[in-house]
């Protein structure tokens, strides 16, 4: 019997994980909702024990796979900042106005739970796999925001670091309950509808920090 095969990107055949890679991957992805859910919670100084138990994974587990806690979330972060790409790529490519490209890119990442891992910024090296994912992910932020602002129905005075802390703010919210999970749907429904070009008052203040932003993970530079 031949080796499993799976479609891929384009429809070409690829073999498909078993054994070992298959129990790495469904190991990765348990342990990355569990450290999402247990960094949002309890921030930088949770222990790895913490991710461990609620992954159901033993800590042989994870230290045979990653040397360190600054390896495991090197590793946990790129992934996450992975699925904000993909999210975004999805996005971009339905064929809707602007604002209903943002409002999906940011009901993908608050699903998924992106931004959880903001409370370990400045207490671990970026690695440049980090960096390049970083650059990309802004990227295509930058491209959901101008389209929205170019076709009129996202407002004028949002700029991509808003919608960024949008989503940190929802990755911290507490949820796993049908009562918690309703209150996140219908708080963001009304951070959404907010986002709407119709009228409203501008925003109040400066338009946030990028340098402020960058600093947490790479640190001030004064430049």
């Amino acid at each position: 019997m031949g080796t499993p095969t799976r479609r891929g990107p384009g429809g070409t055949e690829r073999e498909r994980p078993r054994g070992r890679q298959a129990e790495a991957q469904r190991n990765d992805q348990l342990v990355l909702e569990a450290a999402r859910a247990v960094f949002a919670e309890q921030g930088a100084d949770a222990p790895v024990a913490a991710v461990a138990e609620r992954a159901g994974v033993g800590m042989g587990t994870l230290y045979r796979r990653y040397g360190s806690k600054e390896e495991l979330l090197q590793h946990l972060c790129l992934m996450s900042m992975s699925q904000s790409i993909q999210a975004a790529e999805q996005a971009l490519s339905q064929e809707t106005d602007g604002w209903s490209t943002v409002a999906a890119f940011v009901r993908r990442c608050v699903a998924a739970r992106v931004g959880a891992f903001s409370s370990v910024a400045g207490t671990i090296a970026v690695t440049d796999e980090m960096t390049a994912a970083s650059e990309r992910g802004r990227e295509l932020l930058d491209t959901l925001v101008q389209r929205g602002q170019a076709d009129g129905t996202l407002r004028a005075d949002v700029v991509p670091l808003d919608v960024s802390y949008l989503i940190e703010v929802f990755a911290r919210l507490p949820r796993g309950t049908a009562e918690q999970d309703n209150v996140v749907q219908r708080q963001l429904a009304l951070a959404l509808d907010g986002l709407r070009a119709s009228g409203q008052p501008r925003l109040p203040g400066t338009p946030p920090s990028d340098r402020h932003y960058q600093a947490r993970w790479y640190g001030d530079t004064g430049s």
